[in-house]
């Protein structure tokens, strides 16, 4: 079976993956969910700062692992791989962005979404990540509500900095792997396609993970199966 580490997007936390983690290690998988350190703190350099810290908290004395990054996660991706001592055996983007080299989150964003946060910010900071959601757009995704008390316990105010910083000049170098869930990452899976990367789509929502964790994790175990072949 193989090592997994599952990436939270720095927007919320890793309570976003608990259920997913939980039935992943059920199917015989070496499971981690590590936390990316608070955004606020950071002063620059984002993306180097947050693959560092990524890569201290992931054990390079162990098996190589697959890299399962949601959402904002996506585009770190190409950073911490450099960071790691020794390459990932795989990636697999879940609803992700992919990486975008050069280009700041910003940029990548609808133009509507990306005027919406500027015009939001206090200070600095952007309201946390539930707060860009339409009044009781959260609470029918997660109805749970426990679920969705331990996703908003986790959030923070985000810098607009961070959203402004252009990506490093990076590409992947480990073979990659896509699972859409929403319609809103279309392109995302349509590219992963092209690319040749195996493509699992299941349609649902972007936080099915805390809604569908059977699903999901049936759909990891069988990606992540494929790219220990290919790895192997």
């Amino acid at each position: 079976m193989a090592r997994l580490v599952l990436l939270h997007s720095p927007f919320i936390g890793p309570a976003s993956w608990g259920s997913v983690a939980a039935d992943l290690a059920g199917r015989g998988h070496t499971v981690s969910s590590p936390a990316w350190p608070k955004l606020e703190p950071i002063a620059s350099a984002f993306y180097r700062t947050l693959a560092q810290d990524m890569a201290a908290r992931i054990d390079a004395r162990e098996d190589a692992p697959i890299l399962i990054a949601h959402s904002g996660g996506g585009a770190l991706l190409p950073a911490l791989e450099a960071a790691l001592p020794t390459p990932p055996a795989g990636v697999i983007f879940v609803d992700a962005i992919l990486p975008h080299p050069g280009r700041s989150w910003l940029e990548m964003a609808p133009p509507q979404l990306a005027l919406q946060l500027r015009n939001g910010v206090d200070v600095g900071l952007l309201p946390s990540w539930d707060r860009w959601w339409p009044p009781g757009a959260l609470e029918r995704l997660v109805p749970d509500d426990a679920a969705r008390t331990a996703l908003i316990s986790e959030l923070e105010g985000l810098p607009l900095d961070f959203l402004e910083e252009a990506a490093p000049a990076m590409t992947l170098g480990a073979r990659a792997a896509y699972l859409q869930l929403s319609g809103a990452y279309d392109d995302e899976g349509q590219y992963a396609g092209r690319q040749g990367w195996p493509v699992v789509r299941l349609p649902l929502h972007h936080l099915a993970m805390l809604t569908h964790a059977q699903a999901i994790g049936g759909a990891l175990d069988g990606l992540a199966r494929r790219l220990e072949t290919a790895h192997g």
